[in-house]
């Protein structure tokens, strides 16, 4: 109907035109005034004609978007049921928090997801990864830390060094299990060191800097950054190659390896570089013989 419209008044303008041309030339007997009404007439007729085809594209195009960008809202307006409609409200809060963080360059990601992502810009670092993280059982047993791990491996066969901060408790190193682990890492050729978490500043003093700090991250040819959410939620971790955020980062690794001390194996037991062990004889033993 619309399109009507428009057509029937840019055909009566033009009729208009040529009336008051017709009644210029037979009327009044002025040819040059008739001419140029009638020529008058056209040019505003089709200029007219093309105004309003342009106004009615446009005005097309901005309803497609305002739908488009309030189709969600739509469709929550529509749900009538009271509970739909509180969980519909979670949903959309959690959307919100998501899109929040892309918008600053950060994509979301689940468990596998964000091993996958890391495994991947292992495989595309050529130069240093450095990577804290903190002493989690299944570096040898869980697929997704297995799989992460390997391509470790294939980093350091293509001449990448990794450096590798393990955040630990100052009686955590004797355990057999961090001693096989570290072990591992140090038998492959990653540069691993250890920081004491309790020389850290806690990541929930807002004052410090390292308040939201999730310990758990890692820089690839400080290009990339894979963090881990300090806080659960509906996601667990993030990556990002946005320049502000690879500058915080390398700016938290570098205070956090200044806290850290090198590894050394001492008679099949790995210590602290620097000091002596502060196991007796027989706890070596144990740990050896694990």
């Amino acid at each position: 109907m619309s399109r009507k419209i428009h057509n029937v008044t840019a055909l009566l303008e033009f009729l208009v035109g040529a009336g008051l041309a017709i009644f210029f030339h037979w009327v009044l007997h002025d040819e040059e005034a008739a001419y140029a009404m009638f020529g008058t007439g056209v040019l505003l007729s089709l200029a007219t004609f093309l105004l309003r085809e342009d106004l009615a594209h446009m005005s097309d195009r901005l309803s497609r978007e305002y739908h488009h960008a309030h189709e969600l809202t739509f469709m929550v307006a529509q749900i009538e049921d009271p509970e739909c409609q509180v969980k519909a409200q979670e949903l959309v809060a959690s959307t919100k928090k998501d899109l929040s963080l892309l918008q600053q360059g950060r994509i979301p990601l689940g468990e596998t997801e964000f091993y996958l992502a890391a495994a991947k810009a292992l495989d595309q670092a050529s130069h240093h990864v450095k990577a804290v993280d903190p002493l989690t059982d299944g570096w040898e047993t869980r697929g997704a830390l297995v799989n992460f791990y390997q391509a470790n491996l294939r980093a350091l066969a293509r001449k990448t060094r990794i450096t590798r901060v393990f955040l630990l408790r100052r009686d955590q190193l004797q355990e057999p299990e961090t001693q096989k682990i570290l072990f591992a890492q140090l038998r492959d050729g990653i540069d691993v060191r250890i920081a004491h978490r309790e020389e850290l500043p806690a990541n929930t003093d807002a004052s410090s800097w390292a308040s939201n700090c999730s310990f758990d991250f890692a820089l690839y040819d400080d290009r990339v950054v894979t963090d881990v959410c300090p806080r659960a939620g509906s996601y667990y971790g993030i990556k990002t190659s946005q320049p502000k955020a690879l500058s915080k980062y390398h700016h938290l690794y570098d205070l956090i390896e200044h806290n850290s001390h090198g590894v050394v194996m001492d008679d099949g037991v790995i210590v602290l570089a620097g000091g002596i062990s502060n196991l007796s004889a027989t706890e070596q033993a144990s740990l050896i013989a694990a």
